[in-house]
């Protein structure tokens, strides 16, 4: 869980117990970067970490939130979600590519290709992709970054489907770009989507379908946290995206696609950052018997009232 952070929609990096370090490493090579809040475990969870060892850090890369989440070695982070840095130089681009691509795996080299001037694809150190290029976006000032989506696997061919899901399900939404693969594309299909990018709530994504064959898929090592103020935030966009009951715990879900969402309360976040030891050890205890979070009951458990 997280604090607000300046976008409704942020995104949380699960690692085993490299919370911090990642989080410190993210911080260091972005310009407008830095470490928000470190958060300890304050009880017993499934993760079997011990009481007072760091469960999260929320930071911020260039305006988008992020919370680094010690879970254990349960889920690790693969390209399904990745996030494109657009950049104004090629001396931002080699830099960032540098840094990131250190100890990492290449996914696509740096290099020209149509779409880009200078662009590549890497997987860093920690397991995190990023699509590292020189900007050509096309709805005016871009931002540095934007998560994008990959469809494959039983996805594949539902990139456009899925942008209009989020489209209905979001408010302050709007579509953007949509690049189809040609003929000549093989093995993904005609018209399908080799590009696109989308807004929900003020925020660009984009998304791409994928007919490669790929070993991964969305999972929970990286999911899309939506920051609600109220229990009818809650209540709505727990209601038009849980697509797996088996997914439902402790506030996360999965869409019909497979992404994971966190439905997050802000008052949640705020009074486990501000409370006590006891009181957030009996925050974190009622959190773990829910599926979707329930403020009120929250609310009881931190005041201890029945």
């Amino acid at each position: 869980m997280t604090t607000r952070k300046t976008n409704r929609i942020s995104t949380c990096l699960w690692f085993d117990d490299q919370a911090e370090e990642a989080a410190s490493f993210y911080v260091s090579i972005f310009e407008n970067a830095e470490i928000l809040n470190t958060t300890p475990y304050y009880a017993e969870t499934p993760s079997e970490k011990p009481k007072g060892s760091v469960m999260t850090v929320d930071f911020e890369l260039e305006g988008q939130g992020f919370t680094a989440l010690n879970g254990g070695p349960h889920f690790t982070p693969n390209p399904s979600i990745s996030f494109f840095i657009n950049c104004e130089t090629e001396e931002e681009v080699d830099r960032l590519w540098n840094a990131l691509s250190e100890n990492g795996n290449i996914l696509m080299p740096l290099d020209s290709y149509p779409f880009s001037e200078k662009y590549g694809w890497a997987q860093d150190k920690y397991g995190v992709s990023w699509q590292i290029m020189i900007s050509n976006w096309e709805h005016g000032q871009p931002p540095k970054l934007v998560p994008s989506l990959m469809f494959n696997g039983r996805n594949t061919g539902k990139a456009k489907e899925a942008i209009d899901y989020y489209l209905s399900v979001f408010r302050d939404s709007q579509r953007g770009m949509f690049f189809p693969y040609g003929p000549d594309q093989q093995p993904n299909k005609e018209g399908t989507a080799a590009y696109a990018d989308f807004m929900l709530e003020n925020q660009w994504f984009a998304a791409m379908d994928s007919a490669l064959d790929h070993d991964f898929t969305f999972g929970e090592a990286i999911s899309l946290m939506i920051n609600c103020d109220t229990q009818e935030e809650i209540d709505y966009y727990w209601e038009k995206l849980s697509a797996d009951p088996e997914a439902e715990q402790c506030g996360w879900l999965k869409d019909k696609f497979g992404v994971s969402w966190q439905i997050v309360p802000t008052p949640f976040s705020e009074m486990l950052e501000n409370g006590t030891k006891e009181q957030s050890e009996r925050l974190i205890q009622a959190m773990l018997k829910m599926k979707k979070l329930d403020i009120a009951k929250l609310e009881r458990a931190y005041k201890q009232e029945l």
